[in-house]
């Protein structure tokens, strides 16, 4: 880290984690901190599913819940961005406090519960960016206390599928009641044709993902691989947080309830990744996050499997300059093995991954 990005995070890391979020988020919409010069090389570059990506490397969803800063996130490289979670209704949330650092794991805890403004604020804010470029995705949920999430799933397809680059069916954040269990196969069957449905009645066709959990067994991938491929959905995005709180040496919080993000995810993550690449074959996207803090840490998924990644907690505790570092360590990494593309490198590590136990 600079020492202005230590100074940084020692001022925000002086505030409670979501005041501290705030603040970023009011910083971003200020033009604050100004991202360094964009990294650009055309071995950074990914195609996939209609869509240019300058670079495999995004924002995770959970930072700009309700679309406010996608641009300003652009801005500070990476080459996609994606907003939400988005409910058709605003909902507050779970009682705070609901997010905990674990400083000594480089990880968070949270159980925020879906908090959000709502499908009219967002639609708004991505209404008026429409036209600028750049690829941005909306991660769509369900309202906690909804008579049909299945339904407000299709309602998220049909809202947003023009303004959207491609949407991400969020099943798999355990912070609202029994949403996990729409990962069951029969659950995930019922979701998946209507979510596919709603998008063929659409004025767009975005490409579709599906976002799972961490905490899976191999039986509950097959029938989750069967059901992406029976129903032709886009991708899969690997993986929300974990339940696990296996290592932790934050032992004062290490015992709240919620989701754990940051560097103890990675290993599960990956694990996961390669699985669902083993079961769904080559051709799917696959979208790895979960502890990505460096460019060793992204290029790893990428051997892994995955096309893209994510970030989002590597950030809270490496500064807004790591999409930046991470980056440039993927240009030397170009360099050092002289590849034409990072794509090169894809599955190099699926073997070694997928021997791995879950």
């Amino acid at each position: 880290m600079s020492v202005l990005d230590r100074i940084g995070q020692k001022l925000l890391f002086s505030f409670d984690p979501e005041t501290a979020h705030g603040m970023s988020i009011a910083a971003l919409r200020c033009g604050l901190p100004v991202g360094a010069r964009p990294v650009r090389d055309d071995r950074l570059k990914v195609s996939l599913c209609g869509l240019d990506f300058p670079n495999p490397l995004g924002m995770a969803a959970g930072y700009d819940k309700n679309a406010e800063v996608p641009d300003a996130l652009l801005g500070l490289g990476f080459g996609f961005v994606e907003v939400g979670t988005v409910t058709p209704l605003p909902q507050a949330g779970n009682p705070k406090p609901r997010i905990f650092r674990l400083t000594e794991d480089d990880a968070v805890i949270n159980r925020l519960g879906f908090n959000n403004e709502g499908h009219e604020a967002a639609e708004r804010r991505l209404a008026a960016r429409k036209g600028r470029g750049g690829i941005v995705g909306v991660n769509i949920g369900a309202n906690k206390d909804s008579a049909d999430r299945v339904g407000d799933y299709e309602l998220g397809v049909s809202r947003f599928a023009k303004y959207a680059s491609y949407l991400t069916v969020n099943i798999s954040s355990p912070n609202t009641p029994g949403l996990r269990t729409m990962q069951a196969r029969e659950q995930l069957g019922e979701l998946l044709s209507r979510v596919v449905g709603a998008r063929a009645a659409a004025s767009a066709k975005p490409p579709i993902f599906l976002k799972i959990a961490p905490d899976l067994v191999e039986a509950e991938l097959e029938d989750i691989a069967a059901e992406i491929s029976e129903k032709q959905i886009d991708g899969v995005i690997v993986s929300n947080t974990t339940l696990a709180r296996t290592g932790l040496r934050s032992a004062a919080v290490a015992g709240e309830a919620g989701g754990l993000s940051g560097k103890p995810l990675f290993e599960r993550s990956t694990i996961v990744l390669a699985k669902m690449r083993k079961l769904l074959g080559p051709e799917r996207v696959i979208i790895g996050v979960g502890g990505v803090d460096s460019a060793e840490a992204a290029l790893e998924k990428i051997r892994a499997g995955a096309d893209l990644v994510q970030l989002y907690t590597g950030m809270i505790y490496a500064g807004p300059a790591l999409p930046g570092r991470i980056l440039t360590g993927m240009v030397r990494f170009a360099d050092k093995e002289r590849l034409k593309s990072l794509r090169e490198l894809r599955d190099a590590g699926l073997e070694r991954w997928t021997a791995k136990p879950l």
